[in-house]
């Protein structure tokens, strides 16, 4: 499965910068993935609106892991948590 990489920044409550990719299929919208990164921002108990569209930019393009392309068939999306993230899920 190819995946469309989005490079994200959030500001989390505590004022502390989250780094994650939103990854998700190639015929994805931008502004489907925006909002997956908010919703995924919700599910963790942060503001959606810590995450500026501007703080959500496409990458690159890539090819999936079997498990990456397992969660985005079952959910539309997979955060890729890097800097500043709570324990990934």
């Amino acid at each position: 499965m190819k995946i469309d990489v989005y490079d994200s920044y959030a500001t989390a409550r505590n004022g502390q910068r989250m780094h994650f990719d939103v990854l998700v299929t190639t015929d994805t919208a931008a502004a489907q993935a925006h909002q997956y990164g908010q919703q995924w921002l919700q599910s963790i108990g942060e503001p959606a609106h810590g995450l500026q569209q501007s703080h959500c930019q496409f990458c690159h393009t890539a090819a999936a892991n079997p498990e990456v392309a397992r969660h985005i068939q079952q959910h539309g999306y997979f955060i890729l948590q890097m800097e500043g993230c709570p324990a990934p899920y």
